[in-house]
């Protein structure tokens, strides 16, 4: 069976990060496409095993085709052409989402109807039905123009893959995991090596990191649209999970190599929840503390965090004030490199220092800067030795 092209989605500023990880994978020929785009080609299988394992990517999409299209009967046509009963039960429910970016088909309505009227004639005839009663399991399908160029994707993910199935709880202001987990990739932290969030929230950075040193696989705890499709190989997606769950890490460092701290007791409770509920709750020290009293004995550690951004009117001279104490408390890890992702204007003027690289990226719908501070590089690999001080950390 031919290869399918597939394309993994992508917070803006991630695709190189999302990339890397197709690359790890074995995907070789990864490259982004597009803003948030990421092709590849792959398998049935690979479609289960990318879903299971990407952390920094938000859906996997199927591209059935792609063509210049500048009218509607091309677009039926070219739609119409392709074999939508491989994918799409006679029974089962489809709908079609659109968007056009500068193209002459600029009714997303139309075009939408258009490919859906042609899907309709292509399954009536292939599958020798007179109706399709859409009752059963959904089958999503986009179609998407950008300068001209249509792309007709369909979509095997159900929820974003951000779902983790672990954060049942909320707090203000929170990353998506896939956003934190894009963090910690971007940052030079490996598992072995200490790790702290001194803003943690509800615990989704810690939480992504301490994922990655136990190797759980982001999708092992949910599900996706595909599994209920009668059209795919339902063994495929056991035999991932089984790979998956075979490559998992269940003993914990003692102590823990990973901190999160807040100083909001409120959320402590929260963190620990989910840490529970993501499997990874013996992988972290969790405490709530003020960022002022954070300190450690051991050496080039990471700090990837999410401080308050002063959003609201009237914040910003507060989260100014915390910012420029952030001087003080990094001069006493000097080996330790940091990484901040802010919306504050001026970050590096309050803190006194330059970058050694920024990364435009958005949290949500803010536009933010993910600061990065590298630290000296250790003259040989840290030995695994006691956590974080006094129990290790902070």
């Amino acid at each position: 069976m031919p290869l399918l092209d597939l394309l993994a989605t992508t917070h803006f500023g991630l695709e190189a990060v999302v990339a890397r990880e197709l690359k790890d994978l074995g995907y070789e020929d990864a490259k982004p496409v597009q803003t948030g785009r990421i092709l590849f080609q792959g398998s049935h299988a690979d479609i289960c095993e990318t879903c299971l394992r990407l952390r920094a990517a938000e859906r996997i999409l199927i591209r059935l085709d792609s063509f210049r299209c500048t009218d509607f009967d091309t677009l039926f046509d070219r739609t119409k052409a392709l074999p939508w009963e491989d994918w799409i039960a006679p029974h089962c429910a489809f709908n079609v989402r659109g968007r056009s970016v500068k193209s002459a088909l600029s009714s997303v309505p139309a075009v939408q109807r258009t490919v859906k009227k042609a899907i309709v004639e292509r399954l009536l005839a292939a599958h020798g039905v007179d109706r399709l009663p859409e009752t059963g399991p959904e089958v999503a399908i986009e179609i998407a123009l950008l300068h001209d160029e249509a792309s007709l994707l369909i979509d095997p993910t159900g929820e974003g893959l951000h779902k983790r199935g672990y954060r049942d709880l909320s707090g203000t202001a929170q990353l998506k995991e896939t956003m934190a987990a894009g963090l910690v990739l971007l940052s030079f932290w490996k598992p072995g090596k200490p790790f702290v969030d001194p803003f943690c929230g509800t615990g989704t950075i810690p939480i992504e990191a301490a994922m990655i040193a136990a190797k759980i696989a982001p999708g092992l705890n949910r599900t996706f649209a595909a599994e209920q499709w009668p059209t795919f190989d339902q063994s495929l997606w056991a035999l991932a999970r089984a790979r998956a769950e075979a490559e998992r890490i269940t003993e914990a460092p003692v102590p823990p190599q990973i901190l999160a701290a807040d100083i909001d007791p409120d959320v402590m409770s929260i963190v620990r929840r989910h840490a529970k509920r993501a499997g990874v709750g013996g992988w972290m020290d969790i405490k709530c503390q003020a960022f002022n009293e954070l300190h450690s004995n051991r050496e080039y550690g990471n700090i990837v965090t999410n401080p308050p951004y002063g959003e609201r009117l009237g914040e910003q001279r507060e989260i100014e004030e915390l910012y420029a104490t952030f001087p003080d408390v990094f001069r006493n890890l000097p080996t330790w490199s940091e990484f901040v992702i802010t919306s504050m204007p001026g970050y590096e003027r309050i803190v006194g220092r330059t970058a050694d690289r920024r990364r435009k990226l958005y949290n949500a719908q803010i536009e933010c800067t993910y600061f990065q501070f590298h630290g000296p590089k250790p003259p040989r690999e840290p030995r695994e030795v006691a956590g974080l001080a006094d129990a290790d950390s902070a």
